[in-house]
Parts: structure tokens; sequence; C-alpha cells
């Protein structure tokens, strides 16, 4: 009888020592991971729609400076509609390429490259003198923000986890508003060659960001930096995490996807124009319409 009531005694589950014995430092740790995790990809996700900023910056900067440019610069009707107008092609043209600069030199480089390209515009405008000095510098900026329309988005739904992917992907949109609204509020009381310099702070910020942020996992595996994948990936989702799993799903996908499109055409015959013509008709639904969300759901779905 006592033989049986020490059997009964006995625990079903034995634990190992110092694995799940105590469930108060796994639980710590996880949670320590998920935390960690969560505040690299906020703050990338923070220093990308920096450039969404930007864009509503550039976008509303005409309206409220009508009056002021007309007056200091002596600017005919017609001279300062080229001046508002000559964004939506500066656009266009930064659209086209977009696809290829940002595969070519990756996300943070071509966000960086489009910051360069709105400071060089807003700088023209500060210290123009006349009309060709503004035509330019707009001219500058369109190109600038249609890069960023296409490389924004794309980094946010590269670097985000599948749950978390579709609301900060809604940031870029809410961000391209808040720069909209804040340029018509701040060009009711100040300048325009003020409201020009507020336009380069965005800039500036994005590119001092760009030097801690870490690179999209998904370019660097497409392009095969193996090491630095997996190091960018682990940074993006802490450091006490497994990522295995999840770097093999991307590594499967992207040879997948590549043996399909091997299957129906050469990749490398795509060219330039087929990679620019979603981010050109993006950008175009941006700055003429409503803005709209298609382009990036579209990459969202493709990041599964």
């Amino acid at each position: 009888m006592d033989l049986e009531d020490q059997e009964a005694q006995k625990p079903l589950l034995v634990t190992a020592p110092g694995r799940i014995g105590d469930g108060s430092h796994l639980a710590e740790s996880d949670a320590a991971s998920s935390s960690s995790s969560i505040a690299v990809v906020v703050a990338s996700t923070a220093v990308a729609v920096a450039g969404s900023f930007e864009f509503g910056i550039s976008v509303g900067y005409s309206s409220p400076s009508q009056s002021g440019i007309m007056r200091d610069l002596s600017l005919s009707l017609a001279e300062y509609s080229v001046f508002g107008s000559i964004l939506t092609i500066g656009a266009m043209l930064g659209a086209v390429v977009s696809g290829t600069v940002a595969d070519r030199v990756g996300r943070r480089s071509a966000m960086a490259i489009s910051d360069l390209l709105c400071i060089f515009g807003y700088l023209l405008i500060t210290f123009s003198q006349n009309f060709w000095w503004l035509d330019i510098g707009r001219f500058s900026i369109g190109c600038g923000i249609g890069l960023l329309s296409y490389v924004v988005p794309v980094y946010i739904s590269e670097i985000t986890p599948k749950n978390l992917r579709g609301g900060f992907a809604t940031v870029n949109q809410f961000m391209i508003c808040c720069g909209a609204s804040l340029a018509y509020v701040l060009g009711t009381f100040i300048t325009w060659r003020t409201l020009a310099i507020i336009g380069v702070a965005p800039c500036l910020l994005q590119l001092v960001g760009l030097l801690v942020t870490p690179e999209s996992p998904r370019w660097l595996a497409r392009f095969g930096h193996p090491g630095a994948f997996e190091a960018a990936l682990q940074k993006l989702r802490g450091k006490g995490t497994d990522i295995s799993d999840e770097a093999t799903g991307i590594k499967s996908w992207y040879s997948g996807f590549y043996r399909k499109a091997s299957a129906i055409t050469k990749v490398e015959d795509v060219g330039p124009f087929s990679e620019g013509l979603y981010p050109c008709c993006y950008s175009w639904s941006r700055v003429n319409g409503p803005s709209t969300v298609w382009g990036s759901e579209c990459h969202l779905l493709l990041c599964k």
C-alpha cells in the first residue's frame, strides 16, 4: 500500500531543471523580446513615415503660398499655375524610376535619395528670385515625393510582422493627411519662404533616422545578402526571438516567385518601364485625386 501511495504522489509531467521549471522567467523573457521587437518596428516605421509627412507638406504647400509668391515675385496666374502643377510631372518621373531605384540601391538608400531631392527643391524655393528657381525646385520636390510614394509603403510592409502589417501600413496614409493639413494651417500664419524651410525638416529627420534603422530583410533576401538578411530580421524581431521559420518562409517565397516568373518570362527582361508602371499610377492617383491604398494593399498581399 505504501508503494502505491508513493507512485500516486509522483508528478505526471517531469520538468527539466532550468527549462520550464520556473515559468515566470520564460514569461519575462518572452515579454522583453516582444517589447523589443515592437520598439524597433515602431521606430523604423516612424522614420519611414517622415517621408509620408514630407509628401503631404509638398502637396499642400502651393495653396496657402499662392498670394505671397505671386506678390513677391510678380508672377501671373498662368506662371503660378505652372509652379503648382509641375509637381505632378516631377512625381510621375520619380515614380517611373522608383521601382528600379528601390531595387538597385535598397529601400533605405532610395528614401535618402528622395530626401536629398526634396531638400534641394525646398532650398531653391526658399532663395528663389524668379520664376525659374521656383519651377526647378518644385520639379525636384515632385521627383522626390514620387520616389517616396512607392518606397515608404513597401518598406513598412516588408519590415512588419503579419499580424501588425495592415495597421502599420495605414500610418502612411495618415501622415500624408497630417502633412497636408499642417501646410494649410501654417501657411496662413507664416511666409512662403519660412514654410519652405519647414518643409526641409522632415527630410533631415528621416536622413538621421535612416542611419540607425535596419534595411528591409526581404530586399536583402531577394538580392542575395544572407548574413545581412538574418541580422536585419533578428534586429526587427528582437534578440531572443526565433526567426528561423520566418526566415525560411521568406527565402522559399522568393525562390518560388522567381521560378513562377521565369516560367512566364525572364525576370531580367521586365525592364525599368514595367517596374515603374505601378508606382507611376500610384503616385498619379495620390497627387491628382483622392488618396488611395490599392498600391500598398497589393504589396501587403505579396509579402504574405
